[in-house]
């Protein structure tokens, strides 16, 4: 007898609540998701706040150079929503809102594997710098250098990078009911990756954001103070 094959469930992974986030902080990221408006209505509001306290304990410590900007994918939401998004925190506006491909270890609609071992083909968690441009097999790509040690501090040899893949749009989820795999590359849409890529210049802060993920720039504390200092700047 044959068994028919499973759907992938989805009900989505909770996220933790961060600890010791102050409240003058958690209202001020409720407010900028309120004023993101529909392009981020999607973006689970506690995935935003791990964004957000991530980029305001990085930014003070020079790994992150550029002010105001962030990049986050949220690895589970299934990869048939646009699921990455780019923002102006400054001017409370959504920049991009993609599509975003995983990796071919991590799951099929939604990721649910992790890895930062070389041959997993698995997306690796986590935050990252935005690095230089260059033109690959893949054309016009972006290397990202991953800043959590031993969850994705080998993209960079990894060739863990941002570029554009037919398997990344709307035309193959019309022909398939999904997206296609990268190695573990965050690939784009062909139609959006220039625009993209050219909006998150070297010093941006991506994160990848998904079930397990742990990270010592989630720093609720850290954050806070940073934030009364210094607001989104």
């Amino acid at each position: 007898m044959v068994t028919a094959a499973i759907p992938d469930s989805l009900v989505l992974t909770p996220v933790p609540v961060l600890p010791d986030v102050p409240d003058t902080l958690r209202q001020a990221i409720r407010q900028l998701h309120a004023a993101l408006g529909p392009a981020a209505a999607a973006l689970r509001p506690e995935v935003l706040e791990q964004a957000c306290v991530g980029y305001l304990t990085l930014h003070p410590t020079g790994r992150i150079e550029r002010a105001g900007l962030l990049a986050v994918a949220d690895m589970d939401l299934p990869n048939t929503t646009e699921r990455l998004w780019v923002l102006d925190l400054a001017n409370a506006r959504v920049l991009h809102r993609s599509l975003v491909a995983h990796g071919e270890g991590s799951g099929h609609l939604r990721a649910r594997r992790f890895s930062n071992i070389e041959a997993s083909a698995c997306t690796s968690l986590g935050f990252y710098r935005t690095a230089d441009t260059y033109d690959g097999i893949h054309g016009y790509s972006r290397r990202i250098e991953g800043l959590d040690k031993g969850q994705n501090a080998n993209a960079y040899d990894r060739y863990v990078v941002l570029h554009a893949a037919d398997y990344a749009s709307p035309e193959y989820i019309r022909r398939h009911g999904h997206l296609g795999y990268s190695r573990g590359c965050p690939a784009l849409p062909p139609a959006q990756f220039k625009a993209i890529i050219a909006s998150v210049r070297v010093g941006s802060m991506l994160l990848l954001s998904g079930p397990g993920l742990s990270s010592r720039w989630l720093d609720g504390a850290a954050a806070g103070r940073r934030f009364l200092a210094r607001g989104w700047r």
